[in-house]
Order: structure tokens, then sequence, then C-alpha cells
């Protein structure tokens, strides 16, 4: 008898948790993660515990979806006990970590006015010896350096705390907002306590193209397997349908929600922002997912390190496949400015560069060329990259939250590269304030006129216009931002057709059909064009 072998189903999520909650990169990198672990979840917990009837009203309100409120029920208070004490013992050195990082640099801030910084190393808390480097801007700014890869080796970089946690998607919009609500445990879930960088990872995702028999897999999740008919609501019987590689000469553009674009030319393929969502177990909106995806991605490219565009869950599961993974280079001159190439080098990824302004990667008949990137970080300087794809003679521009702040850039780009005729761009343009993407990471609270000027935003339709008039475009995408059900738990957004970004992006789409673009569409769900 033929024994049944077996994949992941296409409802199949693999969510990756530290210390039960979905990660993201400032929860790797350990500076940033311990500062996230004070500053936010640990105060988020003790609230939620004080009146956990305030937080649960306020997650079913829509307004307040993305709010530091968690969404569990009352009833499970005393499992958020459990793991509120748990992760205070487990990560007590992270948690003196943050301590540290904070006082030392508010105690820079008071004491060094330009005078040499050696004497401080030696009032350097226990914590922060041999991590960090003290250093002052040209303007007698003090700033505390971190030495990322050495706190990698050690003890605050917490990799058994790493889990995966594996369930089957309801709905499309069933799955908790990210960021304020830990996984708890449960008999839907199925949690592999496994490093993330554990090659076992990989036999896990390589199911999705090479099916294997059900002990198999089982003994792949070790001590962590549930029973067969539990674990076999994850797998499929069904044959593995493998997208055949794009050999043609036109570039074939696959839409799969968010920043995430295929680009497809003569063999090549090349995936922008990977973030890709599985289907839901009932009806739901109609897009791509990983069997649509090549067996082979030759280079995965990482505009910048928000939670929506280095995307950890579709980046494990695409692991193996990528051939490179492309990041911006960071200077990490601040602690939260983050270098991906550290970070995905320490997630198992072989082959990652990392590329400034116009560094090029060729290929057959094409290149990859990395371009600026302004805006959208609050004004704060970090690391993020542009790209775009020459593919013959054809380039595209994958802006992805870009501002354009100064035309001149964009003028300048067309005089280095020619005419770029095509144009992904995001256009979230009223974006958050500094402090719900950074505020965990500020010495001090930001004054509120400060807080809500300085926004993670991009352009509207009048900055859009002027990037893509400087560039002499004539097709232009704009990226959903957040509006596909399926990522609802990680935008949060709830944008609707009267939202501003929305009113802006149409005002945009009108005025360059006016203006006689060849293309001008915002893709949604499931969207392909092919550029002859």
């Amino acid at each position: 008898m033929t024994q049944d072998i077996f994949r992941l189903a296409d409802t199949t999520v693999v969510e990756p948790l530290v210390s039960r909650w979905a990660v993201w990169s400032d929860l790797i990198s350990p500076v940033p993660a311990s500062l996230h672990l004070v500053n936010y979840q640990l105060k988020l917990l003790e609230s939620y515990l004080a009146d956990p009837d305030v937080h649960v009203k306020a997650s079913q309100n829509p307004k307040f979806y993305g709010g530091r409120f968690v969404d569990v029920p009352a009833a499970r208070a005393a499992e958020v006990t459990e793991l509120l004490e748990g992760m205070k013992d487990s990560q007590r050195e992270s948690i003196k970590l943050a301590v540290a990082v904070i006082d030392f640099a508010n105690h820079l801030d008071r004491e060094a006015e330009g005078q040499s910084l050696e004497p401080f190393y030696a009032q350097l808390p226990d914590a922060l010896r041999g991590y960090v480097e003290l250093v002052y801007d040209y303007f007698n700014n003090p700033i505390l350096r971190p030495i990322e890869s050495l706190l990698y080796e050690s003890p605050y970089y917490k990799k058994d705390q790493q889990c995966l946690s594996i369930f089957q998607q309801e709905r499309d919009n069933s799955r908790p907002f990210f960021l304020n609500t830990p996984r708890l445990a449960d008999d839907r879930h199925v949690d592999w306590n496994v490093s993330f960088a554990d090659s076992a990872v990989d036999h896990l995702f390589d199911l999705d193209l090479h099916p294997q028999p059900l002990g198999q897999i089982s003994e792949l999740l070790n001590s962590h397997a549930p029973e067969d008919s539990q674990l076999r609501q994850f797998l499929t019987t069904a044959p593995v349908n493998p997208t055949a590689r794009w050999t043609e000469p036109a570039i074939r553009l696959r839409y799969f929600g968010h920043a995430c674009v295929l680009i497809e030319c003569n063999g090549i393929s090349i995936l922008t922002d990977p973030w890709i969502g599985a289907q839901s177990a009932t009806a739901g909106a109609e897009h791509f997912s990983y069997s649509d995806l090549p067996e082979k991605i030759d280079f995965a490219l990482i505009t910048h390190g928000h939670h929506d565009h280095f995307v950890l869950e579709t980046l494990l599961r695409l692991r193996r496949r990528i051939e490179c993974l492309v990041v911006p280079h960071t200077s990490s001159m601040f602690y939260a400015d983050v270098s991906l190439k550290l970070l995905a080098r320490k997630l198992g990824f072989k082959s990652v560069v990392d590329v400034e302004a116009l560094d090029s990667i060729p290929f057959p008949d094409g290149e990859i060329i990395a371009v600026p990137f302004l805006g959208e970080h609050a004004d704060l300087a970090h690391g993020k990259i542009g790209y775009v794809v020459r593919a013959g003679k054809k380039q595209i521009l994958f802006a992805a939250d870009s501002n354009c702040l100064d035309a001149n850039l964009y003028r300048h780009l067309r005089r280095v590269l020619g005419p770029i005729k095509t144009v992904f761009l995001g256009m979230e343009c009223v974006g958050a304030p500094l402090s719900w993407m950074y505020g965990t990471f500020l010495p001090s609270k930001p004054q509120r006129s400060h807080d809500q000027s300085r926004r993670t935003k991009g352009c509207n339709a009048a900055a859009a216009l002027n990037l893509l008039e400087a560039l002499e475009s004539d097709c232009v995408y704009v990226y959903a931002m957040g509006k596909e059900p399926w990522l609802q738990y990680s935008m949060g957004l709830g944008l609707s057709e009267d939202s501003p970004q929305i009113r802006e992006a149409i005002s945009l789409l009108t005025q360059a059909r006016a203006r006689g673009f060849a293309e001008a569409s915002r893709p949604f769900c499931k969207f392909e064009t092919c550029l002859p």
C-alpha cells in the first residue's frame, strides 16, 4: 500500500512568537526588544490585569483596534498573570538592560557637553559594559551606540523564548492585533518551541513543496507533536501544484498585497517586501498565496524594518527558497536602528546583502538598483531604501512608503538612471505619531505638538504627483495600504473609501488618468499584469 503524504494546507499559518508575542523586527535585536518589553509589553499586561473588562470592551470597538488594549477574555486573566510573571522571571537580564540603556542615555544627556567621553566608560552600569560605544554627533550631542553583533552573542538574546505557533486561519480577519495581544496557548494551536534559526524550521516549510508521511512530520515536531487527528487539520494530501518559472521576456507582475509584488522576467524572480497571506477556511477574499510563488526566489528585497515590510512569518517560511535577501544598510548609530543584515543572518539566512543608494545587483539583462527613501520614519535616521528593478530597457520603482519631501531627489535619479516609467507607491499620508512606533525607545516623552507633527507618513496626492512628474512616469500602482482583510491583524488601519489615505489615492489616480497615464490603479487582493 502507498503511504499517504502530506503538505501544509493552504489555510495553515505558522506564526513566529517571542515570549508569546507575535514577532516583528523590534522583538529580535536585544536592545530594542528589551525596551519594548519594559516600556510596552509589561506595562500593557499590568494595565489589563488592573481592569480586564475595560480592555475587552475597548477591543470590541473598531475605533480602538490597534490601541493599547489586550484582546483577551476576562475569564483568562489568570493566564495573563502567569505570562506576566513568567516574562519578568525569564527576562530579568533584558529588564536590567532596558533600564540601564535609558538611565545611562539620560545621564549622558545631562553630563556630556562636549568634553572627552573617556571617563564615562568607568561609569557604565554592568549591564552595558563591553556592549556599547560612547560617541558624539557633530553638535556635541552624546550617543549611546550599541555593538549589536556582540549583543546577539550575549545572555540578552533570548532564542529560548522563540516559538512557532501553528494554526488554521478560520477567517480573513480572525487574528487579534499583533502588537497589543499576546498569543495564549489553546487547543486550536500547536506550539513548537524551536529557535527560528534551527534548520528543522526549513524542513517544516519544505512541506509546501515536498509532502512527507505523517509520521515523519510528527517526528520533526518532536515532543511538541499533537495527536495525529489534531496535526492533520494543518495538513492536506492534495497534490502540490508548483508554479512554473516565468521564462518570457515580458515582465510579469503579481501583487500579493500591501507592498509585496512578484516581478518575473526571463526566468528571474524578485519579491519585494515579502508578506504572503494564507487562504481562509471560510470564504474569504481571493488572493495569491504561497502556492502561487515559484519554487525559487532569486531576490527578496526589503525596503525597511517596519512590521509590515520585514515580515518574519513570511520570511521564515520562504527562507530556503530565497537565494539572496537584500536589505538596507544601517548606520547602527541609534539603538533602535537595527541592522537587518545582522538580524537576518542570526535568523538563519545564508546570503544577505545590505545596500546603500545607487548600489547595483546585476542579473541577466537587468539589475536591481537601490535608491534613496525619504520620509515615513518620523524624522529618525533609520535604515531604509527603495528599489528600481531594470529588466531589459524597462525600469520599475518600488518606492514603498517614500514621501516626496524633495522632488529634486527624483529629478537626480531620472538624470542618473533615465526615465522610470512604472512606479509602485504607498500613500499612507496620515501616519502614526512618533510615539506609536518609537515611543518605547525614547529616553523622555516628546512634547505633544512634536509627537503629532512627526508622523510615519508617506505621500499625499500632490507629493506623489511631484514624484511621478520628476521621474517622467506614465504608469502608477498605489498599494492597498492594509485594506486587504487578511492583513488587518498587523495593519489595523480599518480604512474606508472615505478615509483621507484612500481619498488622496483616488485623487492621484484621477489626475494621472487625466494626464494620459497608460495605467493608474490601486491593486487590491489578486492582481496580475504584464509589461511587454
